[in-house]
């Protein structure tokens, strides 16, 4: 069974915004392709998306066993998740929108190392898992059946769009930087839109039954 078009251009969409705002992977990304050349940001951003994998798992695993135990503590973690979410969308309607790019400096590195540092800096980090079973939850369809296969799912769009977007953002890192620092409220504008969109979905799920 697939993703309903409703269910999956809505998490699309949602996932699109959340991955082009200003962040630590997206910014990582923007600092190797402009210090190290567009080849080393194309592949660290590859390496930082397809960490998601390791969180889609998690949380393909985690929900499953969720409502296997018991629907209500499904409803638990989604009004958990949705509180995340809010909290998440409130630091980014009040954040000051500056985007700070850091040059990522230091000794040549083989391609392959640094998709693996952008893995791994993806996979272990503790936020992404949260993010992971707080966002993916909201856009699952309980009646639809099969969770575990609804949230994998899920987790490979986010997946697929991150690496594309990581990929495009360090090919073209130096048009974009040199945006980003004439165009200093951009920032500003993406987190309010992030925020928006993460505080609507927490909300919604705080008080659906």
């Amino acid at each position: 069974m697939l993703l309903a078009p409703e269910q999956f251009l809505g998490f699309l969409a949602a996932a699109v915004l959340i991955t082009v705002s200003p962040g630590p992977d997206n910014l990582m990304v923007l600092g190797f392709g402009m210090s190290r050349g567009r080849a080393q940001g194309i592949v660290f951003g590859l390496g930082c998306g397809f960490g998601c994998l390791s969180h889609t798992a998690l949380a393909a695993l985690g929900v499953s066993a969720l409502i296997a135990a018991s629907p209500m503590a499904f409803m638990a973690l989604r009004i958990g998740g949705g509180l995340y979410l809010v909290w998440l969308g409130i630091r980014a309607l009040r954040s000051s929108g500056q985007v700070r790019v850091a040059a990522m400096r230091g000794a040549d590195e083989p391609l392959s190392r640094l998709f693996a540092r952008g893995l791994l800096a993806n996979a272990i980090n503790p936020k992404v898992v949260l993010f992971f079973l707080s966002f993916l939850p909201q856009f699952i369809v309980a009646g639809r059946g099969h969770v575990g296969w609804q949230t994998a799912q899920l987790g490979l769009v986010f997946t697929v769009q991150a690496a594309l977007l990581f990929a495009l953002l360090g090919y073209f890192s130096g048009s974009v930087g040199q945006w980003l620092q004439r165009h200093a409220r951009a920032g500003a504008w993406l987190d309010r839109l992030a925020g928006t969109i993460f505080v609507a979905l927490g909300v919604r799920m705080i008080v659906a039954r």
